[in-house]
Formats: C-alpha cells, structure tokens, sequence
C-alpha cells in the first residue's frame, strides 16, 4: 500500500456521535451528513460506522452518492439534499433514496416516474427561510405541502431548511439565525394548521446543534463536527491531542471536545544536503540561507497538499515541527530539516491530525482563510484511506 495515507480513526467518529447523542440532543434524531465521500472520509465505511452508532439518516448531496451506499448494503434512510436531474429520478425511486421538494414542477416529475416504475417515493419539503439557495418561500410552504401530499406516489415524511450563518457568534448573525429559526417554524405551523402532518422537522447544522437549541426540533444535522472540528467557532481553540475546548462561549455545547477523525500521513522518501544560496523547487521561491538538510516526501497537490499552504505549512517528524519550503509539486514537496538533524529515511510524517503537536486541519484551514472542510474534502481519491477500529470505550466510557 502507498506510505501516503488518510489514516481514518472510526473510534473518533464514534466518540463524536457520542458526545452529541448524549449531551446535546440525547431525545433528538441525528442526520448523518456523508456527501462528498464523508467530507473525504470515506463513505461507506462513515455509514456503516454511522449506522452501528445509531443514526437515524444519512444524507448525500447527490442520487450517485446515494446509490453507492446502498450498493454497499447501507439500509438507512438516505436524504438528497440536492435536486436531481429528470434523467437521475428513476435511479433515485429504484434505489428508494429520499429526495427534497421545492416547487410543483420538480413534483410532479418525481411522481410521474415514481407512477412508472409502481413505486411510491418519500419527499421531505424545502424551505429557503434565508439561505438564498433552493427551497420554497416560507409563505407557500403549506400550498405546496398540500398539493404535493395530495399526489398519489409522493409521500411528505419531513420539512426542512438550511442555516446559512448558525456557527457565527456576531451579534447580527445570532439575530439572523433566529430569524431564520421563526421564519422556519412559523411555517411548520402552517403546514399542521392546514391538516397536513409536516413528518420529519429539521434545520440544524453543526454551528446549530452546538449553539441553537431551538434549532433542534424531530432531527439534527451534525456534517464537520462529527468529523471532529466545529464549524470555524473552532477558532476559538486548538482540536488536537483530545484535550477539550476552553474558553468557550454560553451554548457551545458546554466544554465538549471533539476529535479530528483524518490524519494524514506519509513518510521521507528522500534526504540531501542543500548548500547555503542553493533553490528548492519550482519558480526559485526558496533559498537555502545556509547549509541545511532537505528531505521530500511523496504527496503533493494532486493529493490534496495545496500549493497555496506554502509558506506557513509545517509537518511533525517525530516530536518536531519542520516547515515545508520551495512550492508544493504534484506528487512531492520539500522540508527544510536544518542544519544539523537526526531524520532518516522512512521516517514517518504527520501532515495534520489528531496526534499530539501535529497541526490539524482546522489549523491549515486558518492559514490558507478556509475551512476545515475544503481541507479534509480535498484529500484526493488516489491517498488511500486506512481505517483504525480502537475501541471507544478506551477513550469515552459508554
């Protein structure tokens, strides 16, 4: 297997499942986001862990990823969260994924190939209250609720919306988020004032579950901390070495940790030693101000190793921190080791994770303003992942 790895520690996502399930919505359903192969986690091995640990849904953003779990056995209910093309409806009913509504016309597509194929199709509605992307206005949410329950092949077992500013503590997004929370609920109302039971109610993303009880309602939707980094309140505190997050604010979920699932690893491949006012790499970006040791390592850009992570990106060799230097290649980049070093050849390299002074990718997402999901997402197909199994219990106690 290639040295250069997205090591997978499951046991992390279990702590976290747990951690939620248990002190925040211990009453609640948990809606497993795990679109984009699990936020590059890897998709069926995140359902499957998902599913043992008591998952109510999943959620993919598009029917491929939905169809690749079910391939894979995975029986949970499986929300869409995108539309679908009319050419991708009648893989969506056969593999009997659940698919949002937000107008009649989608609707009425949905049941006429539902109708064909004599098969009966769960829906949930969606509502934009805010987030500017798809979904009916909370005003016609009860007409369409109406009309698409009285369709014979649909069937309305949930309605949702999406949060666009939940994980913010600015005063005016707080606001927003609430606005967002009654515009939302008023509509839930609606829907049951006119006769119609609403199914499934649920808004709420990681920012939401940590900071917006009144965000929780039937279901929650937990996507990056279940992978062990809260939406960019994260700032607030480094996510490594499963110590908890301090300085937390009123509401953020008490002083809960979270552990990063990913942690990316490779080893040096090679060892020179560079002269002082010697170059590293493409374009002459670096310069070796004195003799120094340059060690490579085999991942690059096509791997998910940006080339804007350079400068400011280091990586642990042992217990020590070294910096990347000269431009990140597509299957290789540099590290100045120093004048004078003990690193061998084969020596093992953390890139981020959860191991202890090893940066996370929260930390490289701060450096490069991003988030930790572009991050752990960008990790290519090519780095293959290894799952690890430690037991749970040995870090959290049922």
């Amino acid at each position: 297997m290639r040295i250069t790895q997205a090591q997978i520690f499951l046991s992390h996502f279990s702590y976290n499942m747990i951690q939620i399930k248990r002190n925040l919505v211990p009453e609640t359903k948990i809606c497993v986001p795990v679109k984009a192969d699990a936020y590059g986690h890897g998709a069926v091995a995140i359902a499957r862990t998902a599913e043992q640990d008591g998952a109510d849904y999943l959620a993919v953003a598009s029917v491929q990823e939905g169809i690749e779990l079910r391939s894979a056995g995975i029986g949970l209910p499986i929300l869409v969260l995108s539309l679908p093309a009319p050419d991708e409806l009648s893989e969506l009913v056969t593999a009997e994924l659940t698919a949002v509504v937000c107008d009649m016309e989608f609707a009425g597509q949905l049941e006429t190939t539902a109708a064909a194929l004599g098969k009966t199709v769960s829906v949930h509605l969606k509502i934009d209250t805010g987030m500017g992307r798809i979904g009916c206005r909370p005003g016609d949410a009860a007409a369409l609720a109406r009309d698409v329950s009285a369709l014979g092949r649909l069937r309305l077992s949930g309605v949702c919306t999406h949060l666009s500013v939940s994980d913010s503590l600015r005063e005016e997004d707080i606001a927003w988020t609430n606005l967002q929370i009654d515009r939302f609920s008023a509509a839930v109302s609606a829907i049951r004032d006119a006769g119609i039971d609403p199914g499934i109610v649920h808004c709420a993303n990681s920012g939401a579950v940590l900071l917006h009880p009144r965000s929780h309602f039937d279901m929650v939707r937990p996507g990056i901390v279940l992978y062990g980094y809260p939406p960019e309140v994260s700032s607030l505190g480094r996510l490594k070495d499963r110590s908890p997050v301090r300085d937390v604010p009123p509401g953020y979920g008490g002083a809960l940790d979270f552990l990063p699932v990913m942690e990316l690893v490779t080893a040096v491949s090679a060892i020179k030693r560079v002269c002082a006012g010697e170059y590293i790499s493409y374009g002459r970006t670096w310069q070796a101000s004195c003799d120094t040791w340059i060690a490579t390592l085999p991942l690059g850009y096509a791997d998910g190793l940006l080339r804007r992570f350079v400068p400011g990106l280091t990586v642990l060799i042992g217990e020590k921190s070294y910096p990347v230097v000269g431009r990140i290649c597509m299957d290789q980049c540099m590290v100045d080791l120093g004048p004078e070093t003990d690193v061998e050849r084969w020596d093992r390299v953390v890139v981020f994770g959860p191991e202890k002074n090893a940066l996370s990718a929260a930390d490289i997402a701060r450096m490069t303003d991003t988030i930790p999901y572009e991050i752990t997402c960008g990790i290519s197909k090519r780095v293959p992942r290894v799952y690890i199994k430690e037991d749970v219990c040995q870090i959290f106690p049922r």
